[in-house]
């Protein structure tokens, strides 16, 4: 009992530091929670920190990579602009060189430049010589074509009163010899033949001279020589190139001449059937030819570069260019030789002189192109007619309109319709876009018949020297005689 007692305090003593110590055991147990709690979120960081700094590593290694590719880059272009400056110096010295070689050029080209203008001026001077040596020759040559000229004068004039001495009851014959004449014109009424001629249209015709033959030309190239009296082809000319838009032949039937699209003119011996010449100059389609009325080895062209050439077929070459301003559609010699008629795309009749190109006369013939240009037999009178549907006879002399001839439904066809005059000058023949040709009488200046065989637009006709048969040609290709 009493050492119950006397424990008591010890236990007592004990009691109360364990509940000291039991509470500071807590505490620490506590704060060991709580130390572990702290390492364990330190540790997280740790890990996240721990891969942070890798990563960091691994992007630091990557720009470490770069960089150096980087520095391998930059020194690569380094070595890259020092070669581009090598060549860059090369060239530069390449460009002076050739700067220089330049300069040598110019100076040289100069120098050449210069020689040249002396050398120029040294050929013109040989040539305005020559040209004065060629004038010369060419007066010698023209005093005695005159010399020549003048016996042919005499001659016709000889002719002349012989054929004045054979007139009766207005029939003129030729010697029995020639066993050739022409009689008064009859007014046509009858289509003898109709003919198929060319593929695409007949654009010109013609009758040689104290013959009943015809001469055609197409749109084919071809040349085609026809007897009106059965209408058969008795001759075809080939060598044209493009479509023949003019004809003519000279006095003695020998050349036929045929202006044509492809800016020449062509030459053909009509008996042999071959082409002689081909003349060339133009630079434009040739649409007008004609055959001097004086002497055969002359003729005129017009082509639509605005120039007419006189050309000397003996020669074969241009003696005379006209320029004008106007495109000219038809042309013709005056009986002189020394004139000729133009018709023009502005209307107007022109009258020049083509020894000297001058021009004579103009007046205005018609309010639209002019498309036809035919002078009579007796070379008083020129026929002229227009896109105005209108056909004038003009006095030669003074080209003042002496008849004026036009009627209801007759309409030009084309800018190259060719009317014509009847050989004793009394009548006049015109084709139409409607496929009529219309004869009118000159002295009554009234239509006296209207001829209707073609199907489409007559675009030329034709008198035979004999006074009959008319021609007549059309789009299609197709030709008719008419008595």
């Amino acid at each position: 009992m009493l050492q119950r007692i006397s424990l008591s305090p010890i236990q007592l003593l004990i009691s109360g530091k364990g509940s000291e110590w039991k509470e500071k055991a807590d505490n620490l147990e506590l704060e060991l929670q709580q130390c572990y709690k702290a390492q364990s979120r330190l540790s997280e960081q740790l890990v996240v920190e721990v891969a942070e700094s890798r990563s960091s590593k691994a992007l630091l290694q990557e720009k470490e990579a770069a960089i150096v590719d980087q520095q391998n880059e930059l020194t690569q272009k380094r070595d890259e602009c020092s070669q581009l400056k090598a060549e860059l110096e090369k060239k530069i010295q390449a460009l002076e060189l050739v700067m220089s070689e330049n300069n040598e050029i110019r100076a040289q080209l100069e120098e050449m430049s210069v020689r040249a203008k002396n050398a120029e001026a040294e050929n013109k001077v040989l040539i305005d010589r020559w040209m004065l040596e060629k004038m010369k020759d060419a007066e010698r040559l023209n005093e005695a074509n005159a010399l020549y000229e003048e016996m042919l004068e005499r001659i016709k004039a000889s002719g002349l009163q012989k054929l004045a001495m054979q007139q009766v009851d207005g029939v003129v014959r030729q010697s029995e010899e020639g066993a050739e004449y022409f009689v008064e014109s009859t007014n046509p009424t009858t289509c003898k033949n109709r003919i198929n001629a060319h593929d695409g249209g007949c654009a010109s015709i013609l009758f040689e001279y104290n013959s009943g033959k015809l001469i055609s030309g197409g749109q084919d190239g071809t040349i085609k020589m026809w007897d009106t009296s059965t209408g058969a082809l008795t001759n075809t000319l080939h060598g044209c190139i493009g479509s023949v838009l003019d004809l003519s032949i000279t006095h003695d039937n020998r050349s036929i001449i045929a202006a044509s699209s492809s800016n020449k003119l062509y030459i053909w011996d009509a008996n042999l059937g071959r082409v002689r010449h081909t003349l060339t100059g133009h630079m434009d389609k040739v649409c007008a030819v004609d055959v001097s009325k004086f002497s055969s080895r002359h003729i005129v062209s017009a082509a639509y570069d605005r120039t007419i050439k006189v050309w000397d077929l003996q020669k074969g070459y241009c003696t005379n260019t006209i320029i004008f301003p106007k495109h000219c559609n038809a042309l013709c010699f005056s009986m002189d030789g020394q004139t000729i008629c133009s018709g023009h795309v502005d209307g107007n009749l022109r009258l020049w002189d083509i020894q000297k190109g001058k021009l004579l006369n103009e007046v205005a013939a018609h309010s639209n192109a002019v498309t036809s240009i035919s002078l009579s037999r007796s070379g008083n009178m020129v026929l002229t007619s227009g896109r105005d549907n209108v056909h004038h006879l003009f006095d030669m002399r003074t080209l003042e309109v002496c008849g004026t001839l036009r009627a209801t439904g007759n309409r030009v066809a084309s800018n190259w319709s060719r009317s014509c005059i009847s050989p004793d000058d009394n009548y006049v023949a015109a084709g139409s876009a409607d496929g009529a040709v219309y004869i009118w009488s000159i002295a009554k200046g009234d239509i006296v018949s209207t001829l209707k065989e073609h199907t489409n637009s007559v675009l030329c006709c034709s008198w035979s020297g004999h006074g009959k048969p008319l021609a007549s040609a059309d789009k299609n290709g197709v030709i008719c005689t008419w008595t």
